[in-house]
């Protein structure tokens, strides 16, 4: 693929929540911050140049959380880029924490969800942020009453779109019936198709779907990943990336890296196009990774 190729445009379009039209190739910010997603990157210089970098290619739907750091990912998506393209679009979480490297603990109370919103508005210097995901249902607090919280901050002006993230079907259905959902973030890959109903239930309801480490993959799924990349001239992770652009019109996959190279690299995916049978072949695959 040569450098005309590299564009997230190629990836098409899809709406979020009927408002906000997004590239189909977005960008995961996670892995800018330090080790165990902790602290900050060993090279500032460098993650504030992904971010730019990532722009250039057409990439417009920037996906982050309060707990990438815990804060980093937010402030050098600030530092890098405001002010922001208008057609910018930054995705941001609350509801999950970081306490230590490679630590997560819940905290999904109104109270916490209020707090975070305004820290994240604050480090992304936005009055008003775009998608806002809970990052995970806290089990011991009403789901109900995190989801209410995110639309009573929605009807005040401080979120956009409400969404989601590591949900069940049942979860979507409860939060639909207090607030339109916009996007659902789950753990997907074409070898790892836990989430497949949940998948199938975002489309048939116009829903977005942002798959989470989406280059998973066991033995036998990786041996056919290199064949079929060794037939497009491709590398492994295009491949991946190309299936899951192929597997639904909603699907809005997310890469993240700390490197140019590897940026430009899974941007080039939007400009893959499997063959039906490479397709199927990667569908049918037998392996499921380990969840997280």
């Amino acid at each position: 693929m040569n450098d005309k190729e590299v564009s997230a445009r190629l990836a098409g379009d899809i709406t979020l929540g009927g408002k906000l039209s997004v590239h189909r190739l977005g960008f995961g910010s996670m892995r800018l911050t330090g080790e165990g997603i902790w602290g900050p990157p060993k090279d500032r210089k460098r993650a504030l140049a992904v971010l730019q970098r990532a722009v250039e290619l057409g990439v417009n739907f920037i996906d982050t959380a309060d707990s990438y750091g815990p804060h980093v990912s937010e402030e050098l998506i600030a530092e890098a880029l405001f002010p922001y393209p208008k057609d910018l679009v930054i995705a941001t979480k609350g509801g999950w924490n970081r306490p230590g490297p490679n630590q997560w603990t819940h905290d999904a109370t109104p109270s916490h969800l209020r707090n975070a919103v305004e820290g994240s508005l604050k480090r992304l210097r936005l009055d008003r942020i775009d998608v806002y995901q809970l990052h995970i249902p806290d089990p011991v607090v009403s789901f109900d009453a995190s989801v209410e919280t995110l639309a009573e901050l929605r009807n005040e002006g401080k979120i956009r779109l409400v969404a989601l993230s590591n949900v069940t079907q049942e979860h979507i259905e409860r939060a639909r019936k207090i607030v339109p959902i916009a996007s659902v973030q789950n753990r997907y890959s074409f070898a790892d198709r836990e989430w497949d109903y949940v998948v199938s239930y975002c489309q048939r309801n116009g829903i977005a779907f942002i798959p989470w480490f989406p280059l998973g993959a066991g033995r036998v799924a990786g041996e056919i990943l290199n064949r079929i990349a060794k037939a497009h001239g491709a590398s492994p992770t295009q491949v991946a990336l190309a299936w899951l652009l192929q597997r639904s019109p909603i699907m809005l996959p997310i890469p993240g890296t700390s490197s140019i190279d590897h940026l430009e690299q899974n941007v080039a995916a939007a400009s893959l196009r499997l063959a039906e049978e490479e397709f199927e072949e990667l569908s049918g695959v037998p392996e499921l990774v380990g969840s997280r």
